[in-house]
């Protein structure tokens, strides 16, 4: 089933914050901006990913900063990407013509070299009659936090914080209030106008941006996704929305080091209102190594390798993690010092408080990113090319260390604040990560302790089958000695673990069914009956819907999976965008967009459309 390619008209004036899913995203892979259907850019940090925010009105409507570039007189707006690209167009309908704007980051030609220029291009088009446009540019740096001088010259218009320059160029004129820029302007049919604005440093003296420039890096940014997508071996059902969910997790990555971050947002709520406000700009060694996974899936190699190098430089056991558990989570350099604060001046989107920067859940114990990383390491093996002796070495040493650590309890997949427990999908995955080491050694004919690792795998294959089942529910449950549902366990059959028409699983799915599934969304657990130390509610989580499909083809419940599987895109953005999960009334709450859905997305459609011939 395709998305569908326009956005809903999006109502004017503009009201304080759009919804979370009406937005699109444009990135250089390095950083990303979120712009809405209205045609503000509200959120977008530079020169990367982790960076404070320039632009952060979706956080705080007054004090956050924006870029507004839209119609000035009243319209109707539809979005889409321009086909197999991350370039996005925004349409303005008004009763005298029809405009556009052209959203768009210039990527590198090589993109694994650091690049000291980040560019973002605006180019406004009117394509039928004629339309007036207006446009505001006020950064607001750090967060919001600190000042700027605004200066012009040579025709250009230069915001300057004492940690972050850019300049403004434009070919249309640009009048400026000490603080902000504004222009308005009318186009008429053929006509064009052009905005960048660009990151200044030592090395990078000012630029212009003239019409001829704007078409030359529009085409070659076009021609850049469209030969990346190129790759794609995916001919399935589910062409489009497959390849979108690919384009977004290529747009959530790190280019200079390989890393893939969980989302490019921070404290997008997950219940409006509500205190569950996190960043989720930084490497998950869980999430990165499913987005390996599924692009791996796809045919996209190059991703993988990248990633790869990324952990044998800042995860290798040589600095430290074979005398203790490795971290969940890393800075997009590699650094581990993630330190959490709030940021009390901004007001949160739609009051949702406190907006945080930062993470402390980097100090917790999850042992399922055993086997998140060490089954992407199997299967980079397996699908691209053979891991190096020293990799080998390394992924031994994580695999003796598990041997010795895996029943300890930990914060879970979930990382609840609620305390540590003995919870089922940590045991599952660390399953997985010894079977994944020994099923490389022998395919391999690698050196490793087998007998210690045999011993350990089956210790814990039994101590999930004695504890971690319910006879009282009739289900495998959330954590030893419970009787609480939670959605991770979907990952048994898909691991491996367990047949997938195996009895005690098919009773474990309709428990999950009856519980946890509401018109094919699946809640993750109920934390009224599993207290997870936050207050509120939330959302359906979208990573387990999509498992929830996969589950049911492997099951052999085709029909219901497809069922399933077409209603979860229905829940979609205009664009084929996700957030982490899903309200009540289908709206799209957390961090957006987020890896971990696209990622399963691409598994469940893969497996699908293999069940369906």
């Amino acid at each position: 089933m395709a998305a569908t390619p326009f956005a809903e008209d999006a109502p004017r004036p503009r009201p304080r914050y759009l919804p979370i899913a009406d937005h699109g995203l444009i990135g250089d892979l390095r950083s990303v901006a979120l712009v809405g259907t209205d045609g503000t850019i509200d959120w977008y940090c530079c020169p990367s990913f982790d960076s404070p925010s320039v632009f952060a009105a979706i956080l705080d409507a007054e004090r956050g900063g924006r870029y507004e570039l839209a119609a000035a007189v009243p319209a109707r707006t539809k979005q889409f990407y321009f086909p197999d690209t991350n370039v996005l167009i925004t349409r303005f309908f008004t009763d005298e013509g029809v405009g556009e704007v052209q959203d768009f980051m210039p990527v590198g030609c090589d993109e694994s070299r650091e690049v000291s220029r980040h560019r973002l291009i605006r180019r406004v088009v009117c394509v039928r009659g004629t339309v007036p446009f207006r446009a505001l540019i006020a950064p607001r740096f750090d967060y919001g936090a600190a000042p700027h001088a605004l200066r012009t010259a040579d025709g250009m218009v230069f915001f300057e914080s004492p940690a972050l320059s850019l300049a403004l160029t434009s070919t249309v004129t640009v009048e400026t209030d000490g603080r902000d820029a504004r222009a308005e302007f009318k186009l008429t049919e053929g006509e064009t106008a052009v905005f960048a604005l660009d990151q200044l440093g030592a090395r990078v003296p000012p630029r212009t941006c003239a019409h001829a420039e704007a078409e030359h890096e529009f085409n070659a940014t076009v021609a850049y996704w469209r030969r990346w997508l190129h790759q794609s071996r995916y001919r399935g059902r589910w062409r489009e929305m497959v390849h979108r969910s690919a384009l977004t997790l290529k747009l959530l990555t790190y280019a200079p080091t390989g890393a893939i971050v969980a989302a490019p947002t921070t404290s997008l709520p997950e219940q409006l209102g509500g205190e569950r406000n996190w960043d989720y700009r930084y490497v998950w060694v869980r999430d990165a190594a499913f987005a390996v996974y599924a692009l791996l899936r796809l045919g996209f190699s190059g991703e993988a390798e990248a990633f790869m190098k990324f952990l044998t430089t800042h995860i290798s056991p040589g600095d430290g993690a074979a005398s203790g558990p490795l971290q969940i989570m890393y800075g997009i350099d590699g650094r581990a010092d993630l330190p959490e604060r709030e940021l009390p001046h901004l007001e949160g989107h739609l009051g949702s408080a406190p907006v945080r920067v930062g993470n402390a859940a980097a100090d917790q114990l999850q042992l399922d990113i055993y086997g998140a990383l060490i089954d992407s390491v199997y299967l980079y093996d397996k699908w691209a090319q053979p891991i190096s002796s020293g990799q080998w070495d390394d992924l031994c040493h994580l695999v003796d260390w598990l041997c010795e650590h895996w029943d300890q309890p930990d914060e879970g997949v979930w990382e609840t604040r609620g305390g540590r427990k003995n919870f089922l999908y940590s045991r599952l995955m660390c399953w997985v990560a010894i079977e994944r080491a020994i099923r490389l050694a022998n395919h391999r004919g690698l050196p490793a302790d087998h007998r210690r690792w045999r011993q350990a795998r089956d210790a814990v294959y039994r101590r999930i089958m004695d504890r971690g089942w319910s006879a009282r529910r009739g289900a495998f449950v959330q954590y030893e000695g419970a009787d609480v549902l939670d959605a991770s366990v979907l990952m048994m059959p898909l691991a491996k673990f367990i047949a997938p028409t195996d009895p005690k699983w098919l009773s474990t799915l309709d428990a999950l069914t009856e519980d946890l599934v509401s018109d094919s969304l699946v809640y993750r657990y109920d934390p009224k009956v599993s207290p997870d130390g936050l207050r509120g509610d939330e959302g359906t989580f979208s990573i387990c819907s999509f498992w929830y499909v996969e589950a049911l083809v492997r099951a052999g419940r085709v029909d219901e999976a497809r069922l399933a599987f077409e209603k979860m895109l229905t829940y979609a953005n205009h664009l084929g965008l996700y957030a982490e999960e899903i309200g009540r009334t289908g709206e799209q709450q957390g961090n957006f967009p987020q890896a971990f859905t696209h990622l399963s997305l691409i598994s469940a459609a893969f497996n699908l459309d293999r069940a369906l011939g």
